[in-house]
C-alpha cells in the first residue's frame, strides 16, 4: 500500500505527518509525506519556529511526485489539518489527478476544525471549506462528534443523533465516516467511544478513558484507520486495530509522564494490535 499524506510537520513530538508516517511504515505501508508545515514543535508550547509552506511549494512538491510515475500506484490520499485555504484547494486538486491515475485510490479527510471544549481553532474560513469543497469530495472522513457536528448542521448528544449526523455526512459524499469521539449521556463512566458508519453497517468501540489528551492521537488515528479499512475493507475490523494501537500508545505515553506521543517505544502496539476491544454493530 502506498499513502500520500499531506500534513504539517514538527522536529519535536509526534503531530501531523511526524505522527502519522511511522505508525504507517510500521504496518507496512509506504508513505510520501507532504509537509504544509516545518514547525520546530507543535503549537500548543506557545511558540515555536519554522517555515509555513506556501500553497505552491506544496503543489510543486505533488507535481514532482506525480512526474516520477507514482499516481498510479497511491491507494490513499490522507490530510489533516489544512492552515490555509489555499492548502485546500491544492489537496483537492491532487486527489482528482491521483484518482484519474488510480480510480480505485481513496481521500481520507480528517476535517480538523476543534471540539466541544475549545471550540473552533482553525482559521475562520477553514471550516467553511472544509464542509464545502473538501468533504463533498472525500471518501473517508474522520471527524470527532463537535466537527460531525458543524460539518451537518446538526448537534449530535445521543447516539441515536450521532448516527443520523454520520448519515447525513455521508450524504455529502463519503462513504465511511468514523467519529472519533462520541459524546453521549447514557455511556458507561470512565469511557470513550469511536464509532464508524457506512451502508455496510455501523460499530461503536469503547475503551478506558485516560486522564490525559496528548497532542498527535487523533492524528495517529485517523491514518491507522484509513489504512487499516482500506487494506480489509472490514471497517469494524479496522476500528478495533485502531483502538486497541491507539489506547496502547495513549496508555504508555501518560505512564511514562510524557507530554509527547511516545509513537517510536510503542510500535509494537501498532504492529501488532492486541485487539483487546471489541467492536459491537450498532445496525
Amino acid at each position: 500500500m502506498k499513502v500520500l499524506s499531506i500534513q504539517s510537520a514538527v522536529a519535536h513530538g509526534h503531530v501531523g505527518n511526524s505522527a502519522a508516517v511511522f505508525p504507517l511504515q510500521r504496518i507496512g505501508v509506504e508513505v510520501l509525506p507532504v509537509y504544509t508545515v516545518n514547525f520546530s514543535n507543535h503549537t500548543g508550547y506557545g511558540a515555536w519556529r519554522g517555515p509555513v509552506m506556501s500553497a505552491q511549494d506544496v503543489a510543486d512538491v505533488i507535481t514532482g511526485i506525480e512526474e516520477r510515475g507514482v499516481f498510479p500506484e497511491i491507494d490513499v490520499v490522507l490530510s489533516g489539518y489544512q492552515g490555509g485555504t489555499g492548502i485546500g484547494d491544492v489537496i483537492v486538486d491532487a486527489v482528482r489527478r491521483v484518482k484519474a491515475a488510480n480510480p480505485t485510490a481513496v481521500y481520507a479527510c480528517d476535517p480538523v476544525m476543534g471540539n466541544a471544549r475549545s471550540g473552533c481553532f482553525v482559521a475562520p474560513e477553514i471550516p467553511e471549506l472544509l464542509r464545502d469543497r473538501v468533504v463533498p469530495v472525500a471518501d473517508l472522513i474522520t471527524p470527532n462528534q463537535f466537527e460531525l457536528g458543524y460539518l451537518t448542521g446538526t448537534e449530535p448528544s445521543t447516539l441515536e443523533s450521532t448516527l443520523a449526523s454520520a448519515d447525513l455526512a455521508r450524504a455529502m459524499g463519503p462513504s465511511t465516516v468514523l467519529i472519533t469521539s462520541v459524546e453521549r449521556p447514557d455511556a458507561e463512566e470512565g469511557t470513550l467511544e469511536m464509532a464508524v458508519v457506512e451502508e455496510q453497517g455501523a460499530w461503536i468501540v469503547q475503551t478506558p478513558r485516560l486522564p490525559f489528551k496528548a497532542n498527535g492521537s487523533g492524528d495517529v488515528t485517523a491514518a491507522l484507520f484509513a489504512a487499516h479499512h482500506r487494506a480489509t475493507g472490514d471497517a469494524a475490523l479496522a476500528l478495533e486495530r485502531t483502538a486497541s494501537a491507539v489506547f496502547d500508545l495513549i496508555e504508555a505515553t501518560y505512564t511514562a509522564g510524557s507530554r509527547e506521543l511516545l509513537i517510536v517505544q510503542a510500535q509494537q502496539f501498532f504492529a501488532e494490535p492486541r485487539l483487546q476491544f471489541r467492536a459491537e454493530r450498532l445496525r
